[in-house]
Parts: C-alpha cells; structure tokens; sequence
C-alpha cells in the first residue's frame, strides 16, 4: 500500500511556509490503518513505547491489543494535560518546526514499563519527523534518566525512533542519528 495515497497537504498551514500533512485519514481508512498499525508493530523492537500527543497516541495505543512485543505505552503530553504527584513530573523543552514549546512526561510511567536487564528501552513513536527538535529534546533527556523500581535503579534508553511521515531534508541526521537509528513509512522531500 502507498501510504502517500492515504495522507493530506495543507500548504501554508497554520502558518505561511509550512506544509502540514495530515495523517488523520489512516482513521477514516480501516485498510490503510489496518496496515499501518501491522507496519508499527514489526518495526517495534522494544517492549516500551513513547508517544507524544495528541496523533501518536492514535498510531500507538492500538499496539497495546495488537502486539506481542510492545508492552507499555507512555505518554507525553503538553503543559497542564498530564496529572502528577510531587517529584513525578518531567517538563522538556523542545523546539518545533513552529517555536519552542514543553512538553512532559511521568517517572512512574517510566518506572511501570518493562525492563530489559538494567534499562528500560523505548521505541520513540511520533507522526512527523520534520526538524527533530521534539524528538531529540525528548530523546536526550530521556538518555539521562534513571527510575528506581523497589531498590533497583534502572538506565532510560530511546532505542529507535519510529515515525510516520519523515521530511529528510528538514533535520539534523547527525544529530538524531547519535541517539539512535530512524525509520519512517512515508519520506517526503522538500524544503
């Protein structure tokens, strides 16, 4: 299937000189989705999974019922989304293909995800990889986590990086690449 079919172009949306792609078609397409979901699930390698809101948690959740590798999901989401106790929230700042902006995710959902030895390993999973900005903010900071579980303490590793749509000429490849591999199922050039 040509995934490229399925997606939507929005020249000049929200603002002048971006292109929005609309990834919300997949949903009124139970082939297509059917597909793409099957597509996440065999480039999943890890038990974990990272999402940012609000379209990857669509693309995401449904490997929680699908999958037998993908275990967990957690997610990240925009200021005042997410209810936290005390000490358990994470804010990261991240710089969009628009500004900056935060974003935030939990400890105890780290903590609750499946570990593999002494780290908890994530499949990052976004729909747009345009400058990496947000994928990398979260990447990093992620890298540097540590979660206690009862007395053991386990290392936080962003171990790939899936996406849905993929502008290659956007981001820094280094960059991202120094964190972890990149897959995308749709790559659109263009500046």
């Amino acid at each position: 299937m040509n995934y490229l079919d399925v997606i939507n172009h929005f020249p000049d949306f929200p603002k002048k000189g971006i292109d929005f792609i609309d990834v919300l078609p997949f949903l009124t397409n139970k082939e297509a989705f059917n597909q793409l979901i099957a597509d996440i699930d065999a480039h999943a390698h890890c038990p974990n999974i990272i999402t940012v809101e609000a379209r990857g948690f669509l693309f995401a959740a449904p490997l929680l019922t699908r999958s037998t590798m993908v275990q967990k999901l957690v997610a990240i989401r925009k200021k005042g989304k997410l209810p936290f106790s005390q000490g358990d929230l994470r804010g990261v700042e991240i710089m969009k293909e628009y500004g900056p902006d935060h974003v935030y995710y939990r400890l105890s959902d780290l903590a609750s995800c499946v570990p593999e030895g002494d780290t908890i390993n994530l499949t990052f999973f976004d729909d747009i990889l345009a400058t990496g900005g947000t994928a990398c903010g979260i990447a990093e900071q992620l890298n540097r986590e540590v979660v206690t579980v009862g007395d053991k303490q386990y290392k936080v590793k962003v171990k790939e990086f899936l996406f849905l749509v993929e502008f290659p000429n956007l981001y820094d490849h280094d960059r991202i690449n120094a964190i972890a591999p990149v897959h995308s199922f749709i790559q659109i050039d263009g500046e």
